[in-house]
C-alpha cells in the first residue's frame, strides 16, 4: 500500500455527499470529473493538479475548491506524498453559477476559511453533531461565495433569530436540521446562523447543546441512569452525552449524579 491511508464516509448532513481523509505517496489520480464540488485542504506535503487543462498546486495554507463537471487530476508534488482532507459538496450547495469563477481561481490563501474548514471536518467526524456541522458548512459556503464574487443578501431581521430560538426550544430532544429550520422560517441557512449568533452571542448548535446539557443535568438529578438520560436529553448515545458533559462541566454524568446523591438532605423546617 506504500504508506497509503484512506477513510471515507457519508455523514448525515444535508449537502455533504462524502468526507474523505487520505494519505497518498505514489498514487496519482487520472483525469476525471465529479458531480459534486471538491473542497480540499492539504495537511502535509503538496499536490499538483491540472484543472481544465491549466496547472495548479495545493499546499497547506490554502483551501482548494474544484468545481463539478470540470476535468482534473492530482499527484504528489513532493517525494514524501501528501495528506489531505476532502469534502464533496452537492452541486447546489455552492451553486453551479459559480463554476466559471472557481475554474479561474480554485485556490484561496485565507486563514479564516482554512480554520472554518477544519472546524467543519471536526464536526463531521462522528455522529451527534449534525446541527453543528450544518452551521459550520453555512459559514464555509458564505466565505467561498465571498471569494467567488457572489454578493451577500441583506442582513435578516432580529425577529428571525428569536423564531429560530423558539424552534430549537421545541426540538431540544428530537433535534432539528438547519435546512428544516430554514424551510420553516423561509430563510437561507447562513442567514439563520448569522442572525442567531448576532442576537444571542452563540451559534444555534451551541445553544441547542447547552439546552441538552441542562436537560441532562435535571434528569440525572431526578435519578435517571446515564444511558436513559442520553436518549431523553437528545444525545446520539451515552458516549456522546459523556463527551459533551465533560466538556461543559468537567466531569462525567455518572460522577455528577453520584455527587448529587451524596449531598446531605436539607434540614427540616422549624416548627
Amino acid at each position: 500500500m506504500d504508506g497509503q491511508r484512506l477513510r471515507a464516509w457519508r455523514p448525515a448532513v444535508p449537502g455533504v455527499a462524502e468526507v474523505l481523509h487520505a494519505r497518498f505517496v505514489t498514487h496519482a489520480y487520472p483525469l476525471h470529473t465529479h458531480d459534486a464540488w471538491t473542497l480540499l485542504v492539504v495537511d502535509d506535503g503538496a499536490i499538483r493538479y491540472d484543472l481544465d487543462r491549466h496547472g495548479h498546486g495545493a499546499v497547506g495554507d490554502q483551501v482548494t475548491l474544484l468545481p463539478p463537471h470540470v476535468p482534473h487530476d492530482g499527484r504528489s508534488a513532493t517525494p514524501g506524498g501528501f495528506v489531505k482532507r476532502v469534502l464533496y459538496l452537492d452541486a447546489g450547495v455552492v451553486g453551479l453559477d459559480l463554476v466559471g469563477a472557481a475554474v479561474d481561481h480554485p485556490a484561496f490563501a485565507d486563514p479564516l476559511l482554512r480554520r472554518r474548514v477544519g472546524q467543519l471536518h471536526r464536526a463531521l467526524d462522528g455522529p451527534g453533531e449534525e446541527l453543528h456541522a450544518e452551521s459550520r458548512l453555512a459559514l464555509v459556503v458564505e466565505r467561498l461565495h465571498d471569494h467567488l464574487g457572489k454578493a451577500r443578501p441583506a442582513p435578516p431581521p432580529r425577529r428571525l433569530a428569536r423564531d429560530l430560538r423558539d424552534l430549537l426550544d421545541a426540538h431540544v430532544t428530537s433535534g432539528l436540521t438547519l435546512d428544516a429550520a430554514a424551510d420553516r422560517l423561509s430563510a437561507h441557512p447562513t442567514h439563520l446562523v448569522r442572525a442567531f449568533t448576532a442576537e444571542f452571542g452563540l451559534p444555534p448548535h451551541a445553544y441547542l447543546v447547552g439546552r441538552r446539557v441542562d436537560r441532562a443535568r435535571a434528569l440525572l438529578l431526578a435519578g435517571q441512569p446515564a444511558a436513559a438520560v442520553a436518549t431523553n436529553a437528545g444525545f446520539y448515545d451515552q458516549a456522546h452525552l459523556t463527551r459533551t458533559f465533560r466538556r461543559y462541566l468537567g466531569t462525567t454524568p455518572a460522577k455528577f449524579a453520584t455527587g448529587a446523591a451524596r449531598r446531605p438532605p436539607a434540614p427540616a423546617p422549624a416548627l
